[in-house]
């Protein structure tokens, strides 16, 4: 049975107040015991993420890391392994805005999956399709294109330790979100392809959905079969609302 989890990708949002409010609310929520939550701060904030919520069950994650897996010449990057000293357990990976905006291409996410691997962090890997692949009928095309970058150089092993998680890049942000039945048939194709190469793999490895959650939509999503939690997005920013999403997956 696979464990529920609940991540809040803060993305580049907060001051040393407004973190401290909002570290000052997770630390007041009651968790379900049965869902693994994780929040994700910027850079700036992990050292008083993870020193604010020493004593809670919230694993910290990181936005970003560099393709090499240890300290070196590479200015303005932050190594795997420097987040593992600093105690993030996770990061995330070819988020759709670094695909996007920052132009990463698939041959550079692989490097930061490995590299993020290497050190013993756990990649999130954000696959999605945007509004126009959508309606020309390629979302199956274009997120098992993103998938099968990782597989084919690294090995569907890999997703033993990892987390993935379907992010339509149209319903991020903008409050749209997948109806229930489409972000499920999208999760079970995921599934499908991992499936080919390795059944365990497949039947082990969490699928996220992210993309507008809110509490309100949470149960119904997290209800379908293959979806088995949410990358949440501006939601996250509050409190009482994550703690009701996550609570919504406990369900």
């Amino acid at each position: 049975m696979r464990r529920p989890m609940v991540a809040g990708n803060w993305k580049m949002h907060g001051t040393r107040t407004s973190v401290a409010e909002l570290i000052d609310g997770l630390r007041r929520l009651d968790l379900p015991s049965d869902v693994d939550v994780a929040v994700f701060p910027s850079c700036l904030h992990i050292n008083q993420v993870i020193d604010g919520l020493k004593d809670q069950p919230i694993s910290i994650g990181a936005q970003n890391s560099a393709v090499e897996s240890m300290q070196g010449a590479l200015t303005g990057e932050v190594a795997p392994s420097q987040l593992v000293d600093a105690g993030c357990s996770l990061v995330l990976v070819g988020h759709s805005e670094r695909r996007q905006i920052m132009g990463e291409q698939d041959g550079m996410l692989i490097r930061k999956f490995a590299a993020a691997q290497a050190c013993g962090l756990i990649p999130v890997l954000c696959i999605g399709e945007t509004l126009e692949q959508r309606e020309a009928g390629k979302t199956l095309e274009v997120v098992g294109r993103q998938l099968d970058s990782i597989i084919e150089e690294l090995g569907v092993g890999v997703f033993a330790k990892a987390v993935i998680a379907y992010e339509p890049v149209w319903a991020i942000g903008t409050g749209l979100t997948a109806s229930p039945q489409q972000a499920q048939d999208v999760h079970a194709a995921i599934r499908a392809q991992l499936a080919e190469k390795n059944s365990e793999v497949a039947q082990g490895v969490r699928l996220l959905y992210g993309g507008s959650v809110k509490a309100a939509n949470a149960v119904e999503l997290f209800g379908m079969p293959d979806i088995d939690g949410g990358l949440i997005g501006g939601a996250s920013l509050n409190a009482d609302e994550f703690g009701a999403i996550c609570r919504a997956a406990g369900n």
